[in-house]
């Protein structure tokens, strides 16, 4: 079989990342058909940051897609850890947000973060639940 050919991630990291910078530091946006700077800045970084999921699955796994199913970790055990760490922090991260930050960040990104960090905690408990506890007994 041929080696298959990592797909290009780049365009997708760059567009996400100016994408990110205007909604954190730039704050530009039209007021769109909802006649909502906000919401259509809140649009434009949604947007970003699934443009990074997007670069971030490439780089990771070599290929297009976006779920990571755990055939595709190399090291589930290790893995799972790290990421219920990173799942942790972002929930931390999203209460720092939302609540002494909140002046200097857009309204919703303590939520937008916190669903960010339950999807991490709820990635990594089904990969520990899966190698542990429920693994299939060969």
């Amino acid at each position: 079989m041929a080696e298959q050919v990592a797909p290009e991630w780049r365009p997708h990291a760059v567009l996400g990342a100016l994408m990110m910078l205007d909604t954190l530091l730039i704050d530009f946006a039209p007021a769109g058909p909802w006649d909502s700077e906000s919401f259509t800045l809140g649009v434009i970084g949604l947007t970003g940051l699934a443009l990074l999921y997007v670069a971030w699955y490439r780089v990771t796994f070599k290929r297009k897609g976006l779920i990571p199913w755990m055939d595709l970790w190399k090291d589930p055990s290790g893995s799972s850890r790290k990421l219920l760490g990173v799942g942790i922090v972002t929930i931390a991260l999203a209460w720092l947000t939302g609540n002494p930050l909140q002046d200097h960040m857009p309204d919703p990104a303590g939520l937008v973060l916190t669903l960010i960090g339950l999807l991490m905690v709820l990635q990594a408990v089904y990969v520990m639940l899966s190698i542990g506890p429920l693994a299939d007994q060969e």
